[in-house]
């Protein structure tokens, strides 16, 4: 076991869902659009021209931090961050220094052995974000699409100690953005993406050694496969001796698996932060609050929580029903409907996410509504088919078109015998004419019973009623 330990932190930039940039109305929707379509004087940087705060980018944002714990200032502002870079226009970025939207939040994560941990956050700030490089042999191209949209910046107090608690921490944060609606957190389109801070200590020692800290991770592998390589790398420096002098920034390659070497890190200082003079400090009155407050909808972990205790669900379907929010409202629309919770959880787990994860469609685009799983699940419960004509029988159909599963019963000649008299003269023969099963289950062979119940259901051609078979087999043996 190594005698060091790993600190930490990250910064997380996520694209407020809006549908104009921060400061001017130039649309966001610039995913797989022609380059530098998306622009206009304001941010691209033109002289005199003058940018307006995007208020639902700031409500939004707002939002996403109650929705962190955080506390929200009555007073914050925008500064200018001074950089130059090819892809930043402007030669500065707006961002937020001294002064941010949110303060002192906190997430609960649940670790690998199932234990809760408290993340702190420190701060939940919004910027504008800069364009994008493409790099090709003989020069860089900048699309400025990106340029000027909205983004919160969501930076974390140094509390994790592995890879896996980071990863486990940038889920939970992107799940609980899309649950408020702040963000769509895609990091296929690039709406997502992490700076991860990472040092090592001694156990024991309270001190902070300097870290590295490594850029735009756009990925939860990345960002796992990231962290792990740079610890390992400077518990090896630091028992060579050699441990960071400074402060780095540094790259990271998914093809070499390596972080890489960048520049030394800056100081708050080297950007020169001033407050933004072209535009007005904001105020968040109480009673502001309580109506934003209002918008934040039941969070993940609280889901989660009330799973558990109302329903009495299993660990592993809770996480995989809370896993976002349009999932959680299928689950809670089709419970509404029917009188068994867990047998919507056997559903929509075990048959309709197994199903659409096999063929890649998400839930919203499924032929299956709530509406219509609850019916075929009401029609089990009444005893109308059984359990594996629904499944292996209607569900199908149902699936592939979008049909009434009482319709696709009717026309499949779908029906339960539950007419005892006749259920009873197919267990007499079973019974009958195997007598070797029978004598096997009063010898104390349970596994007996279930084979007899088999040989019922398909001398039924599986339309007798389980419930009925089950409890005329018993009295008859």
């Amino acid at each position: 076991m190594s005698k060091y330990e790993a600190i930490i932190g990250l910064e997380m930039h996520a694209q407020i869902s809006t549908k104009t940039k921060m400061f001017c109305r130039c649309s966001t929707d610039s995913f797989d659009k022609e380059p530098n379509l998306n622009v206009c004087e304001i941010c691209m940087g033109f002289p005199g021209q003058l940018p307006v705060i995007n208020r639902e980018a700031v409500r939004k944002g707002i939002v996403a931090a109650l929705a962190l714990n955080c506390k929200i200032p009555e007073f914050c502002k925008f500064d200018r961050k001074n950089y130059f870079y090819p892809d930043l226009p402007k030669g500065y970025q707006i961002s937020q220094f001294d002064k941010p939207l949110s303060v002192n939040g906190h997430i609960e994560i649940e670790l690998p052995d199932g234990k809760m941990k408290s993340i702190n956050i420190t701060r939940l700030h919004l910027e504008d974000d800069a364009g994008k490089l493409t790099h090709i042999p003989g020069g860089t191209l900048c699309d400025y699409n990106r340029t000027g949209e909205p983004l919160m910046e969501i930076v974390s107090e140094p509390d994790m100690r592995s890879a896996e608690e980071a990863v486990a921490y940038a889920r939970e944060i992107q799940n609980i953005l899309r649950y408020c609606g702040a963000s769509d957190a895609d990091m296929e389109k690039g709406m997502m993406r992490f700076d991860a801070s990472v040092s090592v200590r001694e156990k024991g020692e309270k001190k902070l050694n300097h870290r590295a800290e490594i850029k735009n991770l756009n990925s939860f592998r990345s960002l796992g496969a990231a962290i792990a390589y740079e610890i390992d790398r400077q518990i090896t420096l630091a028992e060579e001796d050699q441990p960071l002098k400074t402060d780095v920034t540094m790259g990271w390659t998914d093809d070499g698996g390596k972080t890489y070497f960048l520049r030394e890190k800056e100081g708050s200082d080297d950007y020169r932060y001033f407050p933004e003079p072209d535009l007005p400090p904001l105020v968040t009155t109480k009673e502001d609050l309580e109506e934003l407050r209002k918008l934040v909808p039941e969070m993940p972990q609280q889901k989660r929580k009330r799973y558990s205790e109302e329903w009495g669900l299993l660990p592993d379907d809770i996480r995989i029903l809370t896993a976002d929010l349009y999932t959680a409202q299928y689950f809670e629309k089709v419970v509404s409907l029917i009188t068994d919770p867990k047998k919507a959880v056997s559903f929509i787990n075990t048959v309709l996410l197994k199903k659409l994860n096999e063929d890649q469609i998400a839930l919203k685009d499924s032929k299956v509504t709530a509406e219509l799983l609850a019916e075929l699940i009401q029609m089990v419960e009444e005893g109308k088919i059984s359990n594996n004509q629904a499944k292996a029988q209607v569900f199908d159909e149902m699936y592939n078109t979008g049909k009434n599963p009482a319709k696709i019963a009717a026309e499949k000649g779908l029906e339960v015998v539950s007419d005892t008299s006749k259920i009873e003269a197919i267990c007499k023969q079973i019974i009958r004419t195997n007598q070797n099963v029978v004598d096997d289950y009063k010898n104390g062979k349970d596994r007996a019973f279930g084979f007899l119940v088999g040989l019922v259901m398909k001398e039924s051609r599986g339309k007798a009623n389980p419930r009925i078979v089950n409890e005329i087999l018993k009295k008859l043996l």
